[in-house]
């Protein structure tokens, strides 16, 4: 007996339900990291998430003979459907024992919501948007995921795929090896500055002094940067601040880049310590009252590093700042000890940044996915 109970983000007892269950089912998954509680709770109540102020969403459990086997989120984005022009609503927070018949129960509800919303197509998983955690993970199940990044098994793949979801886009994660990066890689980045310099380009490290300001200078980029990406919805500003809020105190400085010219942000690049490699140990997601001392403790034992955002204004995509970015990322890892990047998630078909990665020596060893299905 499968039952789909609809999930009031207000009542707390039944929000932690829905953020809970991934712990249990993959208990004793060595790969499995847990999201931050607290994170989580922020992202998803109403009340204190600024997605609510321009957009709804529906939360769902399914339950199987008392127990929670499932969950789900539909996920009406405005600010999408009025960037996109498309009548598209995603799934997320998509999470299912391996059951076709509560997969099943759990994508109808989601659809049937979606479907009285008056959307005609749906895509995901997103949670709640390309902003946010995105993609399910079809390619290589053998290690832990990256910070902000999503986890899922096997499994998932064949449930979405026989439900009659289909591939949308594939995303990109690279790898790149700080031990195996070749001088002449080095050489080239430092070519590459001196050649933006004559043109009046600049690149400088985030001012963490000057945060706020930061912020400011950050998201017009970014929102034109990736305004083609498939699913894309521009931030806002209280959403950036939040996720801000959530990375700051593991941002290092010397990993995130400005790009100006005159005086003007023109290229962004934002990298994060892997803090994946101490949360995969935090109980549940919580920081408290002792998982707090597990993550600061752990932070110096980091040895990779994640780039989530990179980017440029358009008019300045063919002069190299994306490869002066990554080569600045190289040397500041080796410098650190750090011995791995990934670079994600990208396009498989953004030709421009993926020959960027290539021209480093970097390689692709993970793809995650976009579906969708008419409606």
């Amino acid at each position: 007996m499968i039952d789909i109970v609809s999930i009031d983000p207000g009542h707390s007892s039944r929000l932690r339900q829905f953020i809970d269950f991934p712990h249990d089912l993959y208990a004793g998954d060595p790969n499995y990291v847990p999201m931050l509680y607290m994170d989580q709770e922020a992202l998803l109540n109403p009340k204190k998430s600024p997605f609510f102020k321009h957009s709804t969403a529906a939360y769902f459990l399914a339950m199987q003979n008392g127990k929670i086997a499932g969950r789900v989120a539909a996920i009406l984005n405005r600010n999408h459907l009025a960037h996109s022009g498309q009548k598209e609503g995603f799934f997320g927070f998509f999470d299912v024992v391996n059951d076709p018949a509560v997969a099943m129960a759990l994508l109808d509800t989601a659809s049937n919501w979606l479907r009285e919303q008056g959307m005609e197509k749906v895509i995901g998983p997103a949670n709640f948007s390309t902003n946010e955690t995105v993609g399910l993970l079809v390619e290589n199940f053998d290690e832990p995921p990256f910070i902000m990044m999503t986890y899922n098994a096997p499994y998932y793949v064949d449930l979405l795929e026989n439900y009659g979801f289909r591939k949308n886009v594939d995303l990109f994660c690279y790898s790149l090896v700080t031990a195996e990066m070749p001088p002449d890689i080095l050489t080239l980045g430092e070519n590459l500055e001196r050649r933006l310099a004559e043109r009046g380009i600049t690149i400088r490290s985030v001012n963490m002094k000057n945060f706020a300001r930061e912020l400011d200078n950050f998201l017009p980029v970014y929102n034109e940067s990736w305004t083609e990406n498939t699913g894309f919805v521009p931030m806002t500003d209280e959403e950036l601040k939040q996720i801000a809020k959530d990375l700051k105190p593991v941002i290092d400085p010397d990993f995130v880049y400005f790009a100006e010219k005159d005086g003007k942000t023109i290229g962004v690049s934002l990298s994060v310590p892997n803090v994946n490699q101490i949360q995969i140990g935090l109980k549940r997601g919580r920081l408290f009252p002792f998982g707090v001392f597990k993550l600061l403790l752990g932070l110096k034992k980091i040895s990779g590093v994640r780039v989530i955002a990179l980017g440029t204004l358009k008019e300045y995509r063919r002069l190299g700042i994306d490869v002066c970015f990554y080569v600045r990322n190289i040397k500041t890892a080796q410098r650190k000890g750090m011995v791995r990047h990934e670079a994600s998630w990208i396009l498989e078909n953004n030709d421009m940044m993926n020959r960027a990665l290539e021209r480093i020596n970097g390689k692709v060893y993970r793809k995650y996915r976009i579906y969708e299905k008419e409606l």
